[in-house]
């Protein structure tokens, strides 16, 4: 069963189903109860009026047993029955079936202790006080047969004989109200259980439309590939209107993702055709003309290349997702290092590194790009000098590097940092790279819990801002 509504309003129906037959039951046995109780109690009124009359000292021919609808049945303390309901045929249920009298039958009688003298005390008849005992049985009366419920009390007459009165309710009433109700629930729960079927169906139908609302958009984005169309959004305020909110925010993401990737690999293909073409024309004239072959200039394409290809290649593994390793860096060794290696730079830069806690987690060869990536952006623009400062503020360490070229304009100090950007009045094709660089020293400090900022020099230069966390410090 593959649709949610069939699901669903099968779930409810059973659920509905099982509560039902288990109140129905309960009810049917508290009523059945209930029912069978009152006729024990009637029975009972009956047994203790006949050993009432009993204990007075009355007959077995006085007794009142006139009442068809109470069958009485009396026997002694040897199951011998010596008084019977007139029209009572046949009985049980009473652990007795007899319902002839006994013949003689032990009569007791006024008087009959006149003749004897007994120094004693007089016996003293009396009716049982104890809960009587029920049984179920039938009883057939006048030729009807029907169920009764019995009760059974015993009494002690004026001659200190124990008989045993058993009397009965009829159950008709009983069965028949059990009967009724039962019928009544048979009926009545198809029809409820069809009514929560087609409830449960009506409204899952209509809480779940939004839902194929919003699958026949996304269906329809899949089949033609246009990221810019958007699902339906519910006016309601519940988990569907959220899903199509939060697929709305994922289609924005997406967009953006594959517009980004589409401007990568155009912008790389461009960046690429350059030197490529360049080194391609120095070839095929070195190949026609030996003594022409510009060899440096190959080199310097083929090294151009290499860059930019290892630029791509780290900025596709960022962009998968890679994290940094964690090992602990010395970001003040690590700067030493890096302008220690820049002999052939036309500025030395000069460095402060401050005393305390320098060492971040992550991965020094990323990290070293970074450091290399800035060094690089502010000896291309500077004009006399290079600074980087070193130090800790708070549960960071800051690596700032400033030049005092012409620094960076405040509109242009977000942009700079997007892939494949070169500002017109501050870079070069030919000496300003590919706009990688501090795309890449960007996506970096991001991969390590940092930030890289850019701002302006006290001496109106760039301000490139590096901030890491120390160990244990990093961002959630």
């Amino acid at each position: 069963m593959r649709s949610v509504r069939a699901r669903a309003a099968l779930g409810a129906t059973l659920v509905v189903a099982v509560a039902l037959a288990a109140a129905g039951l309960a009810v049917l046995l508290v009523l059945r109860g209930n029912l069978t109780d009152r006729a024990g109690l009637e029975a009972e009124v009956t047994a203790r009026e006949v050993a009432g009359e009993l204990a007075l000292g009355a007959t077995y021919a006085e007794l009142d047993l006139d009442d068809d609808d109470h069958p009485v049945q009396v026997t002694d303390e040897e199951g011998r029955v010596v008084a019977v309901s007139k029209d009572l045929e046949a009985i049980s249920g009473t652990g007795t079936a007899g319902v002839v009298r006994v013949s003689p039958a032990p009569a007791p009688g006024p008087g009959d202790d006149d003749d004897d003298e007994d120094d004693g005390d007089p016996p003293r008849s009396e009716v049982s006080s104890d809960s009587p005992d029920f049984t179920n049985g039938t009883a057939t009366v006048d030729g009807e047969k029907a169920d009764y419920r019995f009760a059974a009390v015993e009494v002690t007459t004026k001659e200190d004989v124990t008989l045993t009165v058993h009397a009965g309710a009829p159950l008709a009433a009983e069965q028949e109200a059990v009967n009724t109700v039962r019928t009544s629930m048979l009926t009545g729960l198809p029809v409820m259980l069809l009514v929560v079927a087609g409830v449960t169906w009506l409204v899952t139908r209509r809480a779940l439309r939004p839902v194929e609302g919003i699958r026949r958009e996304l269906a329809a984005i899949t089949a033609s590939e246009d990221l810019g169309r958007r699902v339906p959004e519910p006016d309601s305020r519940d988990e569907i209107a959220r899903l199509a909110r939060t697929t709305n925010e994922t289609l924005t993401v997406l967009e953006a993702s594959v517009d980004r990737q589409r401007r990568f690999v155009a912008d790389a293909s461009h960046e690429l055709r350059s030197p490529i073409a360049s080194l391609r024309t120095q070839l095929e004239v070195g190949a026609a003309h030996p003594e022409l072959l510009d060899l440096p200039g190959a080199v310097t394409d083929t090294v151009r290349l290499q860059v930019l290809a290892a630029d791509l290649l780290l900025l596709a593994r960022l962009d998968a997702g890679e994290r940094p390793g964690r090992t602990a860096v010395d970001l003040g060794a690590l700067v030493r290092e890096e302008v220690s290696q820049r002999t052939a730079d036309r500025i030395a830069p000069q460095v402060s590194v401050a005393d305390g806690p320098l060492e971040v987690a992550g991965s020094r060869g990323q990290l070293a790009r970074v450091v290399g990536n800035l060094l690089d952006n502010a000896e291309r623009h500077a004009e006399r000098s290079v600074a980087v400062t070193v130090r800790a503020e708070r549960d960071e360490v800051l690596v700032e590097v400033t030049d005092d070229g012409p620094g960076v304009p405040e509109a242009e100090q977000d942009r700079i940092f997007e892939r494949f950007v070169r500002l017109d009045d501050a870079r070069s094709r030919d000496d300003g790279g590919a706009g990688l660089g501090l795309a890449i020293a960007r996506d970096v400090a991001a991969r390590h819990g940092g930030t890289l900022t850019v701002g302006t020099a006290p001496s109106g230069g760039a301000r490139f801002t590096l901030r890491l966390p120390l160990p244990g410090r990093e961002r959630p």
